[in-house]
């Protein structure tokens, strides 16, 4: 066998559907685990017949690549990725690409990038989302690194990506350093969001309207045959019509929610910036409330609350749910959006905001065909502020606003929780008001800290200070950043 085209360590689910889709638009996989049985197990298996070479040691694997060598870590985020990089360095040459393939902070990608191209090497650290259906047959690939490393990936990355319709592959370069990490962190983020909405969906249609699960499973097809067409549409279709034992699988599992903190890092990275990322936010917490079962157990026998109670039209309502639903994910996404921009700024990357909703057109989690329309609304204008403001997406949102707020009215009466779909219209309505509170939350900081206070009868920058009490002197404290 000739040597081959790309390394690939790490052979759990991800890591073998990587090698697979590979080798099947033709490119050769050397691959390497450290507990070298599964390699063996591999190769018997799945990568039998295949063009696929075991390695038993880090040095077989480098030897058996084509230069520049491309070794793809398939590995738990963290320490692990640090460590794995310094067995491998001793053995690359100038030029040679290490590639992180996993879920790391992006942070660590910047930092990873800096140090290997300090000992001359080339690195990329790359989202890959798609879950095991996509690692296998087309994922979504973001990478970011070092801008020299991307010739030398594009033919096989973008072989073997999910394609849009037209033929156009999921995946192009992000940017510099971290920002291939940060954009898979957003998306991450975002699909936090988007599963968190249609949960509360099901929440009221389930207790607010009681409908059956044969019922709600109708109401989803019939969502992901329109606007709401999506992959979690489609998957929560199919999860409500899943029956064991001819009973829905679903409400026999426990409802507490698990995460692997990528929601928590884009949650984080919004206060670093300053970027009202409220849906994620609560999307998050929302996870970390369910995960307090036993003290919502004990809480429900002591607290109470309204009985739902439904009296209207059932099918009218369903439809103010999916426009609601729609709306909300508007603002999912124009906030996620916000935070790239923020981001962009702040390290100096040159992010193609229409690409990267390409990028997740297919192949990702939350693909969609909505993700379209994000791409022609940044086509038409690079430096759209705010996805709301773009002319098809003011007008939806508008149009779904009395459905909208006739939803979070309902639920909010009837006691159903649903923090996103609540935080979302929040966020709409702070948007679109030309003036918030926050005077009064200033004059509160001057009056207790002497923050001073900017006036809307003078220039912006010029900063005030009040003698609330008549006893404190004229000393201001330092100024704010709004």
């Amino acid at each position: 066998m000739s040597k081959a085209d790309i390394g690939l360590v790490g052979l759990a689910v991800m890591g073998e559907n990587l090698i697979l889709n590979m080798e099947s638009h033709g490119f050769t996989v050397a691959v390497y685990n450290r507990t070298v049985e599964k390699v063996d197990n591999f190769i018997n298996g799945r990568g039998k017949g295949k063009n696929v070479f075991g390695a038993h040691s880090i040095e077989e694997l480098i030897a058996n690549l084509k230069s520049p060598r491309k070794v793809m870590l398939m590995i738990k985020a963290g320490k692990p990725v640090d460590d794995f990089i310094e067995l491998l360095i001793p053995h690359l040459d100038k030029g040679d690409i290490v590639i992180d393939g996993g879920n790391s902070h992006y942070p660590d990608t910047t930092r990873r990038t800096e140090y290997l191209e300090s000992k001359g090497l080339l690195y990329i650290g790359t989202g890959v989302s798609g879950g095991e259906e996509g690692a296998l047959k087309g994922p979504s690939i973001m990478p970011g690194g070092s801008p020299a490393a991307w010739q030398h990936v594009k033919p096989i990355f973008q072989s073997i990506a999910a394609k849009v319709e037209d033929g156009t592959p999921c995946c192009d370069w992000v940017g510099e350093k971290g920002a291939g990490h940060f954009v898979k962190m957003v998306h991450n983020g975002i699909e936090y969001g988007d599963m968190q909405l249609i949960c509360e969906a099901y929440q009221i249609m389930k207790d607010l309207l009681g409908l059956s699960y044969d019922e709600m499973y109708n109401v989803f097809k019939e969502w992901n045959e329109g606007e709401l067409d999506s992959y979690l549409i489609e998957i929560t279709r199919d999860i409500l019509n899943f029956r064991e034992n001819g009973e829905p699988l679903v409400e026999k599992i426990l409802d507490t929610a698990g995460q692997k903190g990528t929601g928590k890092w884009t949650a984080i990275a919004s206060l670093d910036f300053g970027a009202p990322l409220t849906l994620i936010g609560e999307a998050v917490y929302g996870r970390t409330l369910s995960a307090l079962k036993d003290d919502r157990v004990e809480a429900s026998k002591v607290l109470s609350g309204p009985k739902p109670k439904f009296e209207g039209d059932k099918k009218q309502f369903i439809e103010d749910l999916r426009k609601a639903l729609y709306a909300s994910k508007m603002v999912s996404y124009a906030q996620g959006y916000i935070l790239m921009r923020y981001a962009a700024k702040e390290f100096d990357w040159n992010l193609n905001y229409g690409g990267i909703a390409l990028m997740w057109r297919g192949g990702c989690i939350i693909r969609s065909v909505f993700l379209g329309k994000i791409k022609e609304a940044f086509d038409k204008n690079p430096d759209l502020t705010n996805l709301l403001l773009d002319p098809f997406f003011k007008g939806k949102i508008e149009s779904s606003q009395e459905s909208w707020r006739k939803v979070v009215s309902a639920a909010v009466t009837n006691g159903i929780w649903i923090p996103a779909l609540s935080t979302a219209l929040n966020y709409f309505d702070g948007c679109r008001n030309s003036r918030l509170p926050a005077n009064l939350l200033q004059a509160q900081r001057d009056y207790f800290g002497a923050h001073t206070y900017e006036r809307v009868d003078k220039p912006r920058g010029e900063f005030f200070h009040t003698n609330w009490t008549g006893h404190g002197g004229a000393t201001a404290s330092s100024t704010y950043n709004a």
